[in-house]
């Protein structure tokens, strides 16, 4: 009877060797993608833009033959904005999904999360619209294609300084939020060395949906602006609520504030406001406006900033993949992301939506930025600001 057993369990190992290395076969003849990012809870609108311009891209490339004479598959995980969610939705792709790349997560602090699986497990990863420093700083395998929050915040500090030529301005910052705290703190430095003053800095926590007492400090200082460096799901109602207490400046913010439900949260309120993005839609440049033209004809809509970044991660990555070439092709995982990583950092000069980008040393994107202003219509450009 153990003999018997034995023989069983033997041959039971042997029929799942056989099995794994047909699953390990059929892997091998895609190139697997996974994608990370909020398609349900509060910032879903993020997600859901950063997913359509990714299926987008993957459609493009495997309409016109895919990548090395390899289809993409492309595997999608809803983390909900939330760090537990994060990090199971990167160990899952990493180890079970055995995935080439994955681009995400959205969301900062989730990016945080995810680099730190990423970079363990060494799978490249590159985040759209996670724009905080350390994202990056975690390890080589880490990317973006968004610029970073010290970037953002010295752009609209010289911005409201130059061509505003205001010199008060009050903040009110989500402490609870990194992306939020980071701009908050390289705006104050930058307006500071500029000759400008931060005459109130009030903060409040994610989720709240009163700011009457914060903005009622912030108007007895009688600012000339006032930044908000956070999301637009605050931002609209920071804006319904300075109206409603008399207050008239306009409203300054970062990327954050692009979506269409800001208008939706703001109103009338909301109108007036600028914010430092990566890209505008009335650009003439020849990949944007193709782009531009793409999404429109799938989704029956303009894409917002968040689309483009994510359109320009997938971009990016599926480039890199194509020079890695034979290396990228590898029936070992690790050999294989190793490669397309050595790729990714290579990257030079790639003519994008969001512009011609070229990575640094911390694998951040240098490129030019945008002003845009909030009006009826959506946004109105303003100004380019060169790397």
């Amino acid at each position: 009877m153990w003999m018997s057993r034995k023989r069983m369990l033997s041959a039971f190992m042997v029929l799942f060797m056989v099995l794994a290395g047909a699953v390990g076969a059929l892997a091998a003849d895609t190139f697997k993608v996974g994608a990370v990012g909020p398609t349900t809870g509060p910032v879903a609108t993020y997600g859901l833009s950063v997913l359509d311009a990714v299926t987008l891209a993957v459609e493009k490339y495997n309409a016109e033959g895919g990548l090395l004479g390899r289809q993409i598959e492309l595997i999608v995980e809803d983390n909900k904005a939330d760090a537990v969610e994060t990090n199971n939705a990167f160990r899952k792709l990493a180890s079970r999904d055995q995935v080439h790349a994955i681009v995400g997560a959205v969301v900062t602090a989730n990016s945080i999360v995810g680099s730190q699986v990423a970079q363990m497990m060494k799978v490249p990863m590159i985040t759209p619209t996670s724009t905080a420093e350390k994202v990056t700083l975690e390890g080589d395998y880490i990317f973006r294609s968004c610029l970073i929050d010290p970037v953002q915040a010295v752009i609209m500090a010289n911005f409201v300084y130059d061509s505003l030529n205001l010199r008060e301005v009050a903040i009110l910052t989500a402490q609870t939020n990194d992306y939020s705290v980071g701009l908050t703190d390289v705006f104050i430095e930058t307006f500071g060395n500029l000759g400008g003053k931060v005459v109130a800095a009030e903060s409040y926590s994610e989720g709240d949906q009163d700011f009457k007492a914060q903005l009622t400090k912030i108007r007895a200082r009688n600012p000339e602006a006032v930044y908000v460096p956070g999301y637009y799901t605050e931002a609209g109602l920071i804006a319904r609520q300075m109206r409603q207490l008399g207050m008239e400046q306009p409203i300054l913010g970062p990327d954050g504030f692009d979506s269409p439900k800001l208008f939706e949260i703001g109103g009338e309120a909301i109108l007036g406001s600028y914010f430092t993005n990566h890209y505008s839609k009335e650009t003439e440049d020849p990949v944007s406006k193709q782009f531009v033209a793409d999404y429109r004809e799938k989704y029956g809509v303009d894409p917002d900033g968040f689309a483009a970044l994510a359109y320009d991660a997938a971009l990016i990555l599926f480039e890199a993949i194509e020079r890695a070439g034979e290396d990228a092709l590898s029936k070992n995982i690790a050999a294989a992301r190793q490669a397309i990583r050595d790729a990714m950092a290579e990257t030079k000069d790639l003519e994008a939506v969001t512009g011609t980008l070229t990575f640094d040393e911390n694998r951040n994107p240098v490129k030019s930025a945008v002003i845009l202003k909030v009006v009826e219509d959506g946004y109105e450009f303003v100004e380019r600001v060169e790397p």
